[in-house]
């Protein structure tokens, strides 16, 4: 038994045994956490500062990267690469990935590539091209004519025994934000050479001044950060997550084209362009270090746009204009538009002047200033007079002088580094009348015409062929010169039928719509087009259908492996000359080439709809949905051929696809609300009806459906208001007038 301690008189324990005091020992009573003092206490201030940052940084990130790993996992996001690999014919190669735009703009209005692939492989003969831009370059409104596809068709037919794959790796509404993600993904790809084409949309693409998308910021390494985000699946959730938030505000939730921006103006004098002009000086200098990274030359071009026969969209008054100033100048601008009317040019102009002593800054005025110089034959006042309207324009759609003195400043002088230049604007102005460049060369504001494609694409190969390597010049064909325009058109079958589809595509699709119903001289040049689109259609008969099929099966035989001969052969086959199983040919051809696209699917979907093999178009229209789920014409179709075999609930689950990704689709909403109708959902049906009338207000179908709903359930009064809209928009609808007179006498 251990003794006892001895103590003193008093009790204490004797000092001369007490053992000295132990050091305090931190210890954790369980249930209870330790006091934070005693933790302070313990630990040293540099590892305090380690948990600190392991807890701001380290451990975020693992969360962020668990996260990711999941995502993927479960199939949460998609490929953010503007290429992706496929297969075509069992062989390794690219395809553009239709999913791109969804990192820049809302995945129900992102624009996308025409198609492409090329093979993964790159044999000696083999010069790649990379074409990146926007529409311009794109080669809106029909890319089956873009100033690339000239460009590739010289280049072939000058070295016959070189393979140049010129991939445009274009799309609209973009600018150099989204150009540089592009560019980034083609460097990867083995390029030889980039030529790019850009600059138009600067102030209203992405991250622009002028934008309805992901708005402006100073600051350039976030915008790149933002971007950098999308990349990931992580990013794309928040992002898709922000998006539908939007929705519910100010996203555009429908297309509407250059419309959208109407409320986005921005003054020539605007702070925020010249962060505009920085960011894209900026992302232009990075596409050249990319390409030099990657051992490919790079072309900049300067970038047209038509001046003389496009009107401003837009104009603003200079904002000190004091109200007494501005009464002053409308009054004399009124005098001028009088003399102009009546033809008086030299003294219209001389009103016109005396209102730009008070306000310059109008575009409108500039550009009548223009024309009436033009009419007076000072054709160098002119011209200054309608590029100021241009650089004045409040709605920027078009490159304006600045943008194309960057890409001139970034590529002069830098030959030795691989980076070249090509004046596109010089070339514009130097073949049309008077150095003025307009309708010549210029569909409407920036859109090239076949002429202004063909001498875009004959400035380019110039300078494209003075670069190329030894490897393909030794591959020139001896004195053979260079194709004429009349001699690429027939290359590329751009035939009467093709004339006249572009002609109503560029009138119906642009001219009609805002903000071009805005321009001065509107209503003459909606006329004159219609003139010419009335005689493009007279010449448009039989006989020229079949040469224009002729046509189209030449160029084919010329070059058979070029899928767009093919879509467009289709098409004119399938349209025009009602000939399915012919059509249905080509279309398999598409998809030969074109695997990894819906294209080819969609397209061989509607011609078999035609044949009544309604089994196997609905596979067909499948396919291109498992590749682009958001394709409102395969939905529609589905749920048409769904309809057509009994499968109500099937058709109702893909007409209402259609109309949430193209919620302007007023079939979609009318065959939708019938079947529900059917089944007795009509409170669903209405519903239907009312959201339909929310894109479409106009819609005398979808008026005079829901009045027909409403008289179902007996609301007579409103059944007859919704039927009387719908008559003041179609009065000449025999089947509104019946079923209005039907409801009024209580049948």
């Amino acid at each position: 038994m251990r003794a006892r301690k001895r103590k003193n008189a008093e009790g204490a324990a004797d000092p001369k045994r007490q053992r000295k005091p132990r050091r305090r020992r931190n210890f954790e009573i369980p249930g209870q956490r330790p006091d934070a003092g005693m933790l302070r206490q313990t630990a040293s201030p540099w590892r305090l500062w380690l948990f600190r940052l392991a807890a701001i940084t380290i451990i975020p990130a693992l969360l962020f990267l668990l996260t990711e790993i999941t995502l993927r996992v479960i199939g949460c996001g998609f490929s953010p690469a503007a290429t992706v690999a496929c297969k075509v014919n069992g062989v390794d190669a690219y395809g553009d990935n239709v999913k791109f735009g969804w990192r820049f703009l809302p995945f129900y209005i992102a624009r996308e590539f025409e198609p492409f692939t090329f093979p993964a492989d790159k044999p000696d003969n083999t010069y790649r091209i990379f074409v990146l831009g926007s529409s311009a370059a794109q080669g809106i409104p029909d890319a089956a004519f873009s100033f690339a596809r000239i460009l590739r068709t010289m280049l072939r037919d000058t070295y016959p025994q070189a393979d140049f794959q010129v991939i445009t790796a274009a799309m609209a509404a973009i600018n150099s934000h989204v150009v540089l993600e592009i560019a980034k993904d083609c460097a990867r790809r083995r390029p030889d050479l980039f030529i790019v084409y850009l600059g138009n949309n600067e102030v209203v693409g992405p991250y622009g001044a002028g934008t309805v998308f992901t708005p402006l910021s100073s600051n350039l390494a976030l915008i790149r950060l933002a971007i950098a985000l999308k990349a990931t699946r992580t990013g794309q959730l928040l992002t898709s997550f922000f998006d539908w938030a939007a929705s519910r505000r100010n996203t555009p939730r429908v297309w509407g084209g250059m419309a959208m921006f109407l409320e986005k103006q921005v003054r020539a004098d605007d702070s925020n362009l010249e962060t505009v002009y920085r960011h894209f000086h900026r992302n232009l200098r990075d596409i050249t270090r990319i390409a030099d990274k990657a051992g490919a030359k790079i072309v900049l071009c300067t970038v047209g746009s038509g001046v003389k026969d496009c009107p401003p969209f837009a104009s603003l008054h200079r904002k000190d204009l004091s109200e007494a100033q501005k009464n002053k100048w409308d009054d004399i601008y009124q005098q001028g538009m009088i003399c102009e009317s009546a033809g008086d040019y030299g003294r219209a102009a001389e009103c016109y002047v005396a209102a730009a002593a008070i306000d310059d800054r109008c575009a409108d005025l500039q550009f009548r200033l223009g024309r009436c110089y033009w009419g007076t034959g000072e054709y160098d006042k002119a011209e200054d007079r309608y590029i100021n309207a241009r650089e004045l324009d409040t709605l920027r759609f078009r490159a304006d002088n600045r943008i194309n003195q960057i890409i001139r400043d970034v590529a002069t002088n830098r030959a030795a580094e691989g980076v070249y230049l090509v004046d596109a604007v010089r070339a514009f102005e130097d073949n049309s009348p008077h150095g003025i460049p307009g309708e010549q060369l210029f569909y409407e504001h920036v859109h090239l015409t076949f002429k202004g494609s063909y001498l875009l694409a004959k400035t380019v190969f110039q300078q494209v062929q003075e670069i190329l390597p030894a490897r393909i010049r030794n591959r020139k064909a001896d004195n053979r010169p260079l194709l004429t325009e009349a001699e690429c058109a027939r290359r590329l079958a751009y035939t009467d039928w093709d004339r006249y589809r572009i002609a109503d595509e560029v009138l119906t699709g642009f001219i009609k719509k805002a903000p071009f119903t805005n321009q001065l001289y509107h209503k003459d040049q909606v006329e004159a087009m219609e003139r010419k689109l009335e005689g493009l259609k007279a010449n448009l008969t039989g006989d020229a259908l079949e040469e224009s099929a002729s046509r189209y099966r030449a160029a084919i035989q010329y070059d058979s492996r070029d899928w767009v001969l093919h879509w467009k052969y289709g098409k004119l086959l399938a349209e025009d000359l009602k000939d399915y199983k012919a059509a249905a040919q080509e279309y398999r051809l598409v998809q030969h080439f074109l695997p990894h696209s819906y294209t080819g699917y969609n397209a061989l979907g509607s011609v078999l709809c035609g044949l009544g093999d309604i089994d196997e178009a609905i596979a067909q229209y499948l396919k291109a949905i498992r590749i682009k789920p958001t394709c409102s014409d395969a939905h529609y179709y589905l749920g048409w051929a769904y309809q057509k075999k009994g499968e109500i609930t099937e058709a109702i689950r893909h007409y209402s696809e259609a109309a949430r990704w193209q919620p302007e689709r007023v079939p979609a909403y009318n065959n939708l609300a019938e079947l529900l109708a059917q089944k007795g959902r009509v409170d669903k049906a209405i519903e239907v009806c009312r959201e339909g009338l929310r894109y479409s207000p106009n819609s005398a179908i979808l008026h005079c459906n829901l009045g027909t709903l409403f008289a179902k359930q007996g609301r007579k009064d409103q059944a007859l208001k919704e039927i009387q809209t719908a008559l003041q928009i179609d009065p000449n609808s025999a089947a509104i007038r019946r079923v209005f007179e039907a409801i009024s006498e209580g049948r």
